[in-house]
């Protein structure tokens, strides 16, 4: 490249250097700015660089000069993203089952590439990515866009759904191959993506991990069940279906200690409308999807909950704990 082509750069060279050398603890003092100029073949004289850095200045980056020690030290203050902001994208991308171990490293690497290199090293102490549950399967990037692409577009999808089998493989389901299937949103829920959509041949909802879906293809259909999504809360699908398996929506009443408000409203939101029964007890009214983990739930929380209506789910927990009972030997 041409000497006159690299010096056109210049400004957004600086930039990188002050992004890369600089932040609220760290600067670069004109030397030194000069010198990595200089490393990239772009020639630069001390007031030129004045005329550069007042140019970004009024460009809209905060810039802040420092004297220390004699010496004048230049700082990009502002960026896109703090650092405490920046543990968190590390944090999520750590912990993220179903982004794989080679992906979160080169997530981890890019978003490191958003700090400075003094702040890199404070996001590098808390990668710990080896050895944490993730999957190995490598193209759940690409499902997403495409059910992204789908859903902007208005279209069906149409896809093999995969589960794992007892040699540790994923398998084609039975019954896996999905053909009318309508994506209408995206849904993070215990470290999985799932997809919500329209099923057009059981004409219900339904949600499918992302992960496990392969071979998606685009149709070129509009999509079906827009009057259920136009008044569709994903939030509360994500409170009322619990793990994200499957069950018949029932209203639920349900007795708890006054000691596990707490983990009431964690459930259900802080909307949820509690009843004082006694002293120590409150009830609330709730639509949940009856299921095995909606049953397990309960369980979980010992003698300080109970079912108390409708007499159906009341009967169906009465019929896990006593299949848990023969299970263990205690009938």
């Amino acid at each position: 490249m041409a000497k006159s082509e690299k010096q056109k750069q210049k400004l957004l060279v600086l930039l990188d250097i002050l992004k890369k050398y600089s932040d609220n603890e760290h600067g670069v003092t004109l030397s030194q700015i000069s010198e990595k100029l200089e490393e990239e073949g772009i020639k630069s004289e001390r007031k030129s660089l004045y005329d550069d850095l007042r140019t970004l200045k009024y460009y809209g980056y905060e810039i802040q000069g420092t004297r220390k020690n004699g010496k004048y030290y230049y700082s990009l203050i502002e960026r896109e993203f703090d650092l405490p902001e920046l543990k968190l994208l590390v944090d999520a991308v750590q912990v993220s089952k179903f982004i794989s171990e080679k992906r979160s490293n080169e997530l981890i690497r890019k978003i490191e590439g958003l700090a400075s290199k003094y702040q890199a090293t404070k996001l590098q102490r808390q990668v710990y990515v080896a050895n944490r549950l993730k999957t190995s399967y490598e193209s759940v990037y690409y499902n997403i866009d495409d059910i992204n692409i789908a859903i902007n577009n208005n279209n069906k999808i149409k896809f093999e759904y995969y589960e794992w089998t007892l040699k540790g493989k994923m398998e084609l389901r039975q019954n896996g191959i999905k053909k009318d299937i309508s994506p209408w949103a995206l849904t993070w829920d215990d470290e999985n993506y799932y997809m919500v959509a329209f099923d057009g041949e059981s004409q219900t909802i339904k949600h499918y991990r992302v992960d496990k879906m392969r071979k998606i293809q685009i149709v070129n259909e509009l999509r079906d069940g827009r009057k259920l999504f136009d008044k569709f809360d994903m939030a509360i699908y994500a409170k009322k279906v619990f793990g994200m398996f499957t069950g018949d929506e029932q209203n639920v009443k349900i007795q708890f200690d006054n000691s596990l408000i707490g983990v009431v409203m964690d459930r259900f939101g802080k909307d949820v409308m509690i009843i004082p029964k006694d002293r120590q007890t409150f009830v609330i009214n709730v639509k949940v999807n009856v299921s095995n983990m909606f049953f397990g739930w309960i369980i979980g929380l010992g003698d300080k909950v109970k079912i108390l209506d409708p007499p159906n789910v009341v009967e169906k927990m009465h019929g896990e704990i006593k299949r848990l009972n023969s299970q263990y030997g205690l009938e």
